[in-house]
């Protein structure tokens, strides 16, 4: 693995290195001076290939890279930090973005849960329309960018109030007929990872893994605990505990829409960011034949365990009994 950046340090004679700041599984972040704009602050982030892939996958990932980042380049919203220059030095290649100054997310429900307590609902709402206006953005370029890798701890909350989607690292444009090797890119955080961004290819994977990330990421900040990833919901459906037996606080409203939001399979889940938004805020309405797992259901099959054992009974009694008549 390539060394770390040092203290002082430049990249390209203009970004001189204060820190690391950011550290995951496609590569580091660092704080650094724009030396040509005093007093400029900067986030560079440095996407690292895995050395021992073929040579050809990691020329790809790099014509991917640059494809990407000017592309991310262009764009212009103020919930979205602005990337302002990319370049390669060496085996690396770097994105330098305008630093973010202020909490994450995470550290503020971490201090919620230190006082043992929980985020405010009405608060916690106020920054999801923010980063709703951000994913909606991003989601209506063409081609659509999706952005894999949402959670609280990349998510900055400015002194002013201003929420702040930061690491670009994972981005990924819709372009048609193109695929992304996730073993280059990465697949996101576990917790709030859905499952079809597992996998050799991102050829099934869309806006709505956004989507799948944005409401593990609600859930996280409204119960101070992290949602049951979803390869175990996958084995086990009950695996997640619904955010009301958490928070008691919480309208059943928010507790619905975050499960629709983080619905196992994508068909399941809100259409667009803005669907689940307006489901949040109370002017959308949630599917009625959603269970509190996310997933669909049949009313009539969903027997307690002594009525499903009595189930079971009959059939096997039933199969017996047939079996009997055909073989006489």
């Amino acid at each position: 693995m390539p060394h770390p950046l040092k203290k002082g340090e430049a990249l390209r004679s203009r970004y001189k290195i204060r820190e690391l700041i950011g550290q995951g599984g496609t590569g580091s972040i660092y704080l650094a001076d724009d030396i040509r704009l005093q007093g400029r602050l900067c986030a560079v982030k440095e996407v690292e290939h895995n050395r021992a892939l073929p040579p050809q996958f990691i020329e790809q990932a790099r014509e991917q890279f640059f494809r990407e980042a000017s592309v991310l380049a262009r764009l212009d919203h103020p919930n979205l930090p602005k990337v302002s220059d990319f370049f390669s030095e060496g085996p690396r290649d770097y994105l330098v973005m305008d630093y973010v100054p202020g909490k994450d997310l995470r550290e503020r429900m971490l201090e919620a849960r230190h006082n043992k307590t929980f985020l405010p609902e009405k608060e916690v709402l106020r920054w999801v329309a923010q980063i709703a206006d951000a994913l909606t953005y991003l989601h209506q370029q063409d081609p659509p960018i999706i952005h894999r890798d949402i959670k609280p701890s990349n998510l900055k909350i400015t002194p002013s109030g201003l929420i702040k989607l930061v690491d670009f690292g994972l981005v990924k444009i819709l372009a048609p007929n193109e695929v992304t090797i996730t073993i280059i890119q990465g697949q996101g955080t576990a917790l709030y990872t859905p499952l079809e961004q597992y996998g050799g290819d991102d050829s099934h994977t869309d806006v709505r893994a956004d989507i799948f990330s944005f409401g593990a990421t609600i859930y996280h900040l409204l119960t101070n605990e992290p949602p049951a990833e979803a390869r175990k919901r996958f084995l086990d459906t009950r695996s997640l505990t619904p955010p009301r037996e958490i928070n008691p606080s919480l309208s059943p409203r928010i507790e619905k829409a975050i499960l629709w939001a983080m619905s196992l399979h994508p068909d399941d889940r809100p259409k667009s960011v803005a669907e689940l938004r307006d489901a949040l805020l109370g002017n959308q309405q949630i599917p009625d034949r959603l269970d509190l797992q996310g997933t669909r259901y049949f009313p009539a099959f969903q027997w307690q365990p002594q009525e499903r054992i009595a189930g079971y009974m009959a059939l096997t009694l039933f199969t017996l009994g047939l079996l009997a008549t055909v073989t006489r």
